[in-house]
């Protein structure tokens, strides 16, 4: 069974501020590098100032959310860090704006620039966050608990699940379609259907396979689950993770089967008290697809 965790509710705070800062400087990035690419010389003094400014204005921002905030000089730096998000966002949204949709060659290197940004820096500041409380990965999220029961679980659910998975998004894919809704494809499932070379390929595996799983398995089963339902509230942690956990990928189409996952994934952290668990079902679930996509457009590219 899951212990409970000393997650404290001002340090999870700081780390949700900083993975979002994080993100939205990394879309600035990608933009700047498509600006670049495009060769624009019109405005380009005052793009890369709209750019220096929201960089400068978010490393301000990640100075303040690095340390706890102390009570005596909370209005100061409370003040410093809506000051310094508001005008990163502002400049942002500015060059955004000015240098118009990113539409990169190379999709893969901008689904790389995206995870980085996001799943990537998570990552760094979970371990900073555990640090702060005085542990140790290990120590944090249970991973010496029974670590062969949870692998094993980990991979039966995989196994178990996905197929469920498959009918689900089928299911939704048709209700959307008698509904006529608009089925999006998922940014990182174009960037696939465009891999040319194995170092793309390569490249979006370490993404999908490596980097994604390990870090929303810390964000939202290590950190976000135990803490909301420590405060009080066991079925908005499971539901309210799962539900914001499904919304982030923005897809209707795969919304259910994505809600379901990570109520699954959430009782495997639950049952097993180690965070590998649910770690190992979400690696392997995303490796099963990722496989299972290259192996049906192989097929569909045989003569019949």
């Amino acid at each position: 069974m899951l212990s409970e965790r000393p997650w404290k509710f001002e340090a999870i705070l700081r780390l949700v501020l900083s993975v979002f800062v994080c993100h939205f400087f990394g879309t600035v990035v990608v933009v700047a590098i498509h600006f670049v690419i495009r060769g624009a010389k019109e405005n380009a003094g005052f793009f890369f100032g709209l750019v220096g400014g929201c960089a400068a204005c978010s490393a301000a921002a990640l100075v303040v959310l690095r340390k706890p905030w102390e009570l005596d000089r909370f209005r100061r730096q409370f003040a410093t860090l809506l000051a310094s998000v508001y005008l990163a966002l502002t400049l942002g949204a500015v060059a955004q704006h000015l240098a118009g949709k990113p539409v990169l060659s190379n999709p893969t290197w901008h689904t790389l620039a995206a995870a980085l940004s996001f799943q990537g820096v998570a990552i760094v500041f979970v371990v900073r966050f555990v640090r702060e409380h005085g542990m140790r990965l290990a120590e944090a999220f249970g991973l010496n608990e029974r670590w062969p029961m949870a692998l094993l679980f980990g991979a039966l659910a995989a196994g178990i699940f996905l197929p469920v998975g498959w009918l689900l998004q089928t299911v939704s894919a048709e209700l959307m379609s008698r509904a006529h809704l608009k089925m999006e494809i998922q940014p990182a499932v174009q960037a696939l259907q465009h891999t040319t070379t194995w170092l793309d390929r390569v490249v979006m595996a370490v993404v999908a396979i490596g980097i994604a799983p390990v870090a929303e398995e810390l964000l939202f089963r290590g950190i976000l689950y135990p803490a909301i339902k420590q405060a009080g509230f066991p079925r908005v942690a499971l539901w309210g993770t799962s539900l914001l956990f499904a919304g982030i990928h923005v897809n209707l189409a795969i919304f259910v089967p994505l809600l379901l996952l990570a109520l699954v994934l959430a009782q495997l952290y639950e049952r097993t008290g180690n965070l590998l668990a649910p770690i190992t079902a979400h690696v392997l679930f995303n490796a099963l697809n990722f496989v299972g996509f290259f192996y049906l457009e192989t097929q569909s590219k045989l003569p019949a």
